[in-house]
């Protein structure tokens, strides 16, 4: 039998508590974010109809780095294009959801990201 990790086994119990609390719908979609290593994900969720609305991500076509530097710059950066795309598809008030990470450092600048570009939490 494989041995499982302490750490992954207590960020999804992190991610559990989490989800039983904050749910998205159509009118005020969910926030999730995922880091990677190298990389930051994050999609606007309905719950309701189990389907992502809007995408972003480092490793998206689409995705400019900008002027910043660093992965707490490109995660701002995705934040500001994630807002982008949901106002153009008639989205500005979500509920977030870190993720089971800390709300610090590149969570945090992605959530910034987004507020700046237009998105009310």
């Amino acid at each position: 039998m494989a041995k499982t990790n302490p750490k992954s086994t207590a960020r999804a119990k992190r991610v559990q508590r989490i989800r039983k609390k904050i749910s998205g719908t159509n009118e005020r979609p969910r926030l999730r974010v995922f880091k990677s290593n190298k990389h930051i994900y994050a999609q606007l969720i309905d719950d309701v109809a189990g389907q992502t609305l809007v995408s972003m991500s480092t490793i998206d076509k689409e995705y400019e780095q900008g002027g910043e530097k660093g992965k707490i710059g490109a995660a701002k950066m995705v934040g500001l294009a994630l807002a982008k795309r949901a106002i153009a598809t008639g989205i500005s008030k979500i509920t977030f959801d870190r993720g089971g990470s800390v709300y610090h450092g590149r969570v945090k600048s992605l959530s910034d990201g987004a507020r700046e570009g237009g998105l009310d939490f």
